[in-house]
């Protein structure tokens, strides 16, 4: 088969690294031709990328894009319309491949694909990473008038969904509002977003963090962005300090939009806070597995569902503690017991869910090989992207 897998946002072509689509082309190409399309343009460090080998089996095509300097801004609309038209414009000087297969968002690039497949009756698959506009407009978020400009976005969403001949998503949910709009009555598979683990389990070795304090260590890695609700977390530990809990220490790791905006609100809370920045995924895995408990800080007005960092906390086989208001996520933690649900927006209730789990080594010890059955079962991308793998190959 020749097959076309098209993903505006790679960060990294690294063969064993945390790329969802770098990954399932290496293993499509072990018996099929494939190709992999996207930008230029580096989105995570705002950067051009420049010509290299990659050594990987897939073909590698870097198209043009407008270079934009922030995640919520006009040129980057600007920037993913162009791009949109560039893959439009290679699509047709290419040779009609047999299956496209494309990641959603951004918007732009799987719409003209969407209409190259079904002008060319070729078989037309989405993978459904997150909701836009539904994510800008939680940014954005003003009556009527968020409606009104966005509804073009929501118009170019609804139409790649109905075009699918069949849809794979990061989550249950994403599934059920792609297949809403469906015309084709496409078979929906949720795969989870995962992580490799017999690569986390190298990773957490080669770079483990012998600690010899007797801090009790929460653990955040990820975006700092609007969506993470880190602010809460430091509340909380506000909380704890002024009962008496002096040696709890939070660690973050990433960067984001809002680093400086944490780091400022975390000096004028006066509590134990180390900002790690970003990290290589390698040393992420260190880090996280030398915390106590993780946290999944996620504002009440998010429409995430399950996420990247859900598979890294519970490859790490530490318990959680959960803010986010996604059903599925929340099921998840209940099911395996594998840590605390709390309210969005509650530090209250954040700090009373720390001082459990602080006071009771006994509950932390079985909530971690809890999470880690969980990532077994649901989050180790070598058995579960074999899902995705047969979606395309039995189109």
């Amino acid at each position: 088969m020749d097959i076309v897998i098209i993903a505006h946002f790679i960060t990294e072509f690294i063969k064993n690294g945390t790329s969802r689509f770098v990954y399932i082309t290496e293993k499509l190409a072990e018996n099929h031709k494939v190709e992999l399309i996207t930008s230029r343009f580096n989105h995570i460090k705002k950067q051009q990328r420049v010509d290299e080998d990659y050594n990987l089996k897939t073909k590698i095509t870097l198209l043009k894009e407008m270079s934009y300097p922030k995640n919520v801004c006009l040129q980057r609309f600007r920037s993913h319309s162009y791009f949109g038209k560039e893959v439009s414009k290679y699509l047709k000087t290419r040779k009609k491949p047999d299956v496209i297969y494309c990641a959603v968002p951004s918007l732009d690039c799987a719409y003209y694909a969407a209409k190259y497949a079904q002008e060319n009756n070729i078989k037309f698959i989405i993978d459904v990473q997150d909701l836009w506009p539904e994510s800008f407009k939680m940014i954005l978020n003003i009556p009527l008038f968020s409606n009104l400009i966005f509804y073009p976005m929501k118009r170019k969403a609804n139409y790649i969904y109905s075009c699918a001949d069949k849809i794979v998503a990061v989550s249950n949910t994403f599934c059920d509002i792609a297949k809403k709009v469906n015309k084709k009555n496409a078979e929906c598979v949720s795969v989870f977003l995962g992580t490799k683990l017999e690569n986390f389990d190298k990773y957490a070795a080669d770079n483990k963090i012998v600690r010899n304090d007797d801090k009790f260590v929460i653990g955040y890695c990820g975006t700092l962005g609007h969506s993470y609700d880190i602010k809460c977390v430091l509340d909380a530990l506000v909380i704890l300090k002024q009962k008496g809990y002096q040696n709890i220490s939070f660690w973050v790791i990433g960067d984001g939009p809002l680093k400086d905006s944490f780091e400022n609100y975390a000096i004028k809370c006066s509590v134990d806070v180390h900002f790690y920045g970003r990290v290589s995924y390698d040393k992420m895995c260190g880090l996280l597995s030398a915390c106590d408990i993780c946290v999944n800080p996620i504002v009440k007005k998010s429409v995430a569902s399950i996420i990247n960092k859900h598979a890294d906390y519970a490859a790490a086989g530490i318990p959680v503690i959960n803010t986010q208001n996604s059903d599925e996520y929340i099921e998840l933690i209940n099911d395996y017991k594998c840590g605390i649900n709390c309210s969005s927006s509650n530090p209250n209730e954040l700090s009373d869910a720390i001082l459990e789990l602080f006071k009771s080594p006994s509950k932390r010890r079985d909530m971690g090989k809890q999470a880690r059955i969980l990532a077994l079962e649901k989050f180790n991308k070598d058995d579960t992207y074999s899902n995705i793998i047969n979606t395309i190959v039995d189109c």
